[in-house]
């Protein structure tokens, strides 16, 4: 890994899954990355049912060790195309959840905008990232995406769990395990 005098990385960061914690505390705020490997894609009403899950007693539908879940609702797949349109949602409505996934071995979450002081202190006391993709750009980031499967919830259309094959996902670390973010702060 090479950086310039600021800090910030002269190329992107190759990370495969599942994720490793040492190679987390290497990343700083503001280093690119492209994932390859399986990420999985939940949002609100999938984040829902899994807290419930837990709640319950029940076993999760994948092992969250090392994993990564984007916060994706992807479009309809276009005929030959493996996803359609895979843009990032607004990650703050994950909050209330996102702790907890991460206390339980989630490495990284993928998404866009700042989030909560718990979030950003979750992955720093678990080791864990938040990484933000560009907005509307979810043409671009299905171009990475080679293979799709529904893992969890298909009643919930866009928003069920899909297990993703990736390669060379780009995203920007927005949080790292030491505290750091790419946001302003008041502090």
């Amino acid at each position: 890994m090479h950086r310039t005098a600021k800090g910030e990385s002269m190329s992107a960061i190759t990370l495969t899954t599942p994720l490793e914690r040492a190679t987390l505390a290497e990343l700083r705020a503001g280093d690119a990355v492209q994932i390859s490997g399986v990420i999985y894609t939940a949002r609100d009403a999938a984040h829902i049912r899994l807290i419930e899950l837990l709640d319950s007693g029940g076993e999760l539908p994948f092992d969250l060790s090392g994993q990564v879940i984007y916060y994706c609702g992807p479009a309809p797949t276009p005929p030959g195309q493996a996803i359609g349109s895979a843009g990032p949602t607004t990650s703050y409505r994950m909050d209330p959840f996102a702790p907890r996934l991460h206390a339980l071995g989630l490495a990284a979450t993928i998404g866009k905008g700042d989030r909560s002081p718990q979030v950003r202190e979750a992955c720093r006391q678990h080791g864990a990232i938040y990484l933000v993709a560009v907005g509307g750009a979810g043409a671009l980031l299905a171009q990475s995406v080679t293979a799709v499967e529904i893992v969890a919830y298909p009643e919930l259309g866009p928003e069920a769990i899909r297990r993703l094959t990736v390669e060379a996902f780009p995203a920007i670390v927005a949080y790292d395990t030491h505290g750091n973010s790419v946001f302003p702060t008041d502090t």
